[in-house]
């Protein structure tokens, strides 16, 4: 009786290395590289990697993932090493971060990284990241000829100010936000928010997002910052809409100059789409860069007399500076309902009064507005049918197209 020899199955083939001090303490990157990768990829520490990376067995890598955290910013030289040297050989790098200062990240991406991904790490975005590595180079192109209008990739700035406490500023500029990141199924805008209110900026409180330490180190040195340092910042919502918290802690709001706010506004404007900013209801020195970077000033008010004193004397203040007052939109917050006609009499009276016209009104969208909050949902997700999220919707619709035509134009 002849024999039969089983052939083992041949291991498979290791594509990929995570490079970290200890693995285990990236536990939702071994999760993600198993499910990216199967078994095709293998750990090393960053001395080892070094040794590696030298030998011909590196060669067969497509991509090495490098995840540190600050404990590991006292080893940059050695991790600069790594990245140089896996880049000069050809290996794609993704630098995997968390909590590490600005400087240091700089530091890394400029070695030669090809990626970034924050850590802990957004859904599905390691695999995103792996797909775009993958992805073969575009061929280069011309720069853009300026022609006196805005190029393509120059985001929609969107400023919005409450003109009193208690307005809905934040509601606004957060449901703006999110019926804009969702406006479109087939092609959905890329949307960020930024909390500008560095004391009381309550956007992340809004949408329950963490608030991380970066965002302070961010704002404390903006020369040196670039578009990686700037990603690092932000907390991705439900993987539609980019956030910009307020600080941990309550800072000075002449902390940050407007060349600070025009820095950031600027990466802002080139990475997404539509970018939406929360200001503080105070009115400070950089208030005037936001008002001239944005295409619409957004400023909300009540039918009461704080408000009406407070929007003559904002008028006032940019007519004596000769700002760009023709920006701002008042929009009227728990405005009268359709059948009130003698609330609509005492809009009429107001606008009348103030010389100002009342653009948008918000109805009152009720208890459903301060519990979707509470809960840090859109009202989208919460309350769809609220009339305040459907004048949101229908006002995110009505910019998205405005813009749509705009770009046509051009």
């Amino acid at each position: 009786m002849s024999s039969i020899v089983l052939k083992q199955p041949e291991p498979s083939p290791i594509v990929a290395c995570t490079i970290s001090r200890d693995v285990q303490n990236f536990d939702l990157l071994i999760e993600d590289m198993e499910t990216a990768l199967g078994e095709s990829w293998g750990d090393l520490g960053f001395a080892e990697a070094l040794a590696f990376l030298n030998q011909p067995e590196a060669n067969s890598l497509e991509f090495v993932a490098v995840a540190i955290d600050q404990t590991d910013e006292d080893d940059l030289v050695m991790l600069g090493e790594i990245i140089n040297l896996a880049s000069t050989k050809g290996i794609k790098v993704i630098l995997i971060a968390e909590d590490v200062s600005p400087a240091a990240l700089h530091q890394l991406l400029r070695q030669g990284a090809d990626e970034f991904v924050p850590y802990p790490l957004p859904e599905n975005e390691l695999k995103s990241a792996i797909e775009r590595l993958q992805k073969p180079s575009p061929p280069p192109q011309s720069a853009p000829v300026a022609t006196g209008r805005a190029t393509a990739g120059t985001g929609v700035l969107l400023a919005v100010q409450g003109l009193a406490g208690g307005t809905g500023a934040t509601t606004f500029a957060v449901n703006l936000g999110w019926e804009l990141a969702n406006v479109e199924k087939a092609d959905p805008p890329k949307v960020c928010v930024l909390d500008f209110s560095l004391q009381l900026g309550s956007v992340a409180t809004f949408l329950d997002l963490p608030r991380r330490e970066v965002v302070f180190d961010m704002w404390a040195d903006t020369e040196r910052m670039d578009d990686d340092v700037f990603r690092q910042a932000l907390v991705c919502f439900e993987e539609k809409m980019w956030v910009l918290t307020a600080p941990q802690e309550m800072l000075p709001l002449d902390m940050i100059t407007s060349d600070d706010v025009n820095r950031v506004l600027d990466i802002a404007r080139r990475q997404f789409d539509y970018v939406i900013v929360d200001m503080p209801t105070t009115l400070v020195q950089w208030t005037e860069a936001v008002l001239h970077a944005s295409q619409i000033y957004f400023t909300t008010v009540e039918l009461d007399m704080r408000s009406a004193q407070n929007a003559l004397r904002m008028k006032r203040a940019l007519k004596s500076e000769e700002l760009p007052i023709e920006k701002l939109r008042f929009c009227l917050n728990r405005a009268p309902k359709f059948t009130d006609l003698n609330g609509k009499s005492r809009v009429k009276r107001m606008a009348e009064s103030l010389e100002i016209n009342i653009e948008v009104l918000l109805p009152d969208g009720g208890r459903a507005v301060c519990q979707s909050s509470d809960h840090g949902l859109p009202l989208a997700s919460a309350a769809a049918k609220n009339p305040l999220r459907r004048e949101i919707a229908k006002l995110a619709s009505s910019l998205h197209e405005l813009g749509k035509s705009d770009a046509e134009a051009a």
